[in-house]
């Protein structure tokens, strides 16, 4: 088997790596020159941290990124009030990421690129595909180099403008606001503590303002303002004007501006995520407003939930990743243009993240089912321990590309191949782990056992 993945963003990349420690053969092709150098998708949410747990990769996510930080709300240049999007909360037994992480997206994608290069893959720069062809058997397509690739399956994870979307005759449908734009860019401020979080603003209108948020790894924000005069260009020496509007002038000096665009209000779902042998992924299946910071994380479940299905090939398994993603991009782009409008509207409650956007709540699961925790849900972690007394995680034992169950106390032998015994401290014995809150994260009883999908998932 082998996969062409056009695109090498967040998406892209979380598919390559997850075929490649399968074992299978993927290429990935970007049309860019080079690799993309910017904060944009800076919000990684704790579903995502999972899945980088599971592919090997959370650890160093963790140590480059910050913690969402608090921000210092200035009225007409001065404090009035200190907010946090959402409190940062401990960890639990069937939780071990609660908290995002803020991490410029150039930075997750050097990360995942290190990851995909350690199978041997890497990303094929200056390399677009310009068109394929497919039937019962693979796709055959045409890249701009000149190359004809012969594939099993392609995967457009290649943006919001995706060729192979277009190439596939899947209508992108939603709407582009052109009456609303903001300028967000990457950029350092002397004035300002890199520690902290900012919101500029009037007090006549606080809502409307200019927005710095703290980037690791150096001294630079990420700036997000509306846009007033739309006929300039965006350069530092606009920036600097509206950060004089907002802030007041003096209140901080902006330099070194290496990463700018104008963002509108397009919010697309495509009406198809797969026809035959090609899917398409990420942007190019959704475009999110960046209220929620959903977008690149909602990519990453993309491809994390087709890797599995991919690498399993049948038809019946390969059917439920539109059924299954599609469902959910529709419900996120939902909240994110819940928030976008609060935004608008002035709503104060709009700096505000719910449950709703950590992604823990994703399911694929039947809405009348009535059960607490059931086919489609997101399997918890929970702590175990072992015969030597050693303490792990659940979250250990379903690390890597196979399915695991789950046998809570059982009486008969395993013939599963990943099997993980789970008992009562009094039942344990030596290739059994103790944990009394799996069995109450399972809602399980003595004899259930619980088969968890590649993909952290209950199948």
């Amino acid at each position: 088997m082998t996969v062409l993945i056009a695109g090498a963003g967040p998406t892209g990349l979380t598919l390559a790596i997850d075929l490649a420690r399968r074992g299978l053969a993927v290429r990935i092709v970007d049309k860019a020159t080079e690799f993309f150098n910017g904060s944009r998708g800076d919000g990684l949410q704790p579903r995502t941290l999972e899945v980088f747990d599971d592919l090997g990769v959370v650890d160093e996510v963790i140590r480059q990124g910050i913690d969402m930080p608090t921000l210092h709300i200035h009225l007409d240049g001065i404090e009035v009030d200190q907010r946090r999007m959402r409190e940062p909360v401990d960890p639990t037994p069937d939780i071990p990421y609660p908290n995002g992480r803020m991490l410029a997206q150039s930075r997750t994608e050097e990360i995942l690129r290190a990851k995909l290069a350690s199978y041997g893959v890497q990303v094929e720069l200056d390399t677009a595909i310009v068109g394929f062809t497919q039937d019962a058997s693979g796709v055959l397509a045409e890249l701009s180099t000149g190359e004809t690739v012969e594939a099993t399956y392609l995967v457009g994870a290649d943006g919001g403008g995706s060729f192979v979307r277009k190439q596939l005759g899947i209508a992108f449908e939603g709407t582009t606001d052109d009456s609303i734009k903001v300028l967000i860019g990457d950029v350092a401020a002397d004035g300002l503590d890199h520690d902290k979080g900012y919101w500029f603003a009037g007090r006549e209108n606080p809502m409307q303002g200019i927005v710095l948020t703290p980037l690791s790894g150096g001294d630079q924000f990420q700036l997000a303002s509306p846009i007033v005069d739309e006929d300039r260009e965006p350069t530092l020496e606009v920036l600097q004007d509206l950060m004089d509007t907002y802030a007041g002038p003096g209140f901080a000096k902006l330099r070194d501006l290496t990463w700018v665009t104008v963002w509108r209000p397009n919010v697309r779902l495509a009406e198809r995520f797969r026809v035959g042998r090609v899917f398409i992924a990420g942007d190019a299946a959704h475009v999110h407003p960046p209220t929620g910071g959903q977008g690149l994380n909602t990519g990453v479940q993309d491809a994390y939930n087709l890797g599995w299905k991919l690498a399993d090939g049948r038809e019946e398994i390969l059917a439920t990743y539109e059924t299954e993603r599609r469902t959910n991009a529709a419900r996120v782009l939902g909240i994110s243009e819940d928030l976008m409008q609060k935004h608008l509207d002035g709503d104060e409650s709009a700096l505000e993240r719910g449950e709703n956007t950590r992604q823990l709540d994703i399911s694929y699961r039947d809405p009348a089912d009535p059960r607490p925790l059931t086919s489609g849900d997101r399997a918890p972690d929970a702590h175990l321990t072992d015969a030597n007394g050693n303490h792990l995680r659940l979250f250990d034992l379903l690390r890597g590309p196979h399915e695991t169950l789950l046998r809570f106390n059982p009486s008969t032998p395993a013939t599963h191949p990943h099997t993980v015994d789970l008992t009562h401290p009094a039942t344990a014995s030596g290739a059994s782990y103790v944990s009394p809150t799996a069995f109450a994260a399972y809602h399980a009883s003595d004899g259930d056992e619980i088969l968890i999908r590649p993909d952290g998932y209950l199948a």
